[in-house]
């Protein structure tokens, strides 16, 4: 007797990474939604860097479906690509951190 079992069903990407422009000193948040919890091998990058929970960079999941990067008091050495690894899923977005213009 051969028991099939169906496979679990894959996760995807249902809201993906959004392009953000922000001023220097101000937070960047990323925010990433999955079709459903248990993606294991989370991890956040910035520009091929990986990104680890602290003061400045702060990650936080919700209903393990919803994943969300949050960077603090930005500089302009922090634009670059900001990329969401779950598995074998990628999703990434461009992060552009302006100086704030003096002349006036």
């Amino acid at each position: 007797l051969l028991l099939l079992c169906r496979a679990e069903e894959a996760a995807v990407v249902v809201s993906g990474l959004r392009n953000t422009d922000v001023f220097v000193g101000e937070s960047a948040t990323f925010t990433c939604e999955l079709s459903h919890p248990g993606v294991r091998n989370v991890q956040w990058w910035l520009d091929g860097t990986p990104l680890h929970n602290n003061l400045v960079t702060e990650i936080s999941e919700q209903d393990g479906k919803i994943h969300t990067l949050t960077l603090n008091d930005v500089a302009c050495h922090d634009s670059g690509t900001v990329t969401f690894r779950a598995g074998s899923l990628i999703s990434s977005a461009k992060l552009l951190v302006k100086g704030i213009s003096l002349s006036e």
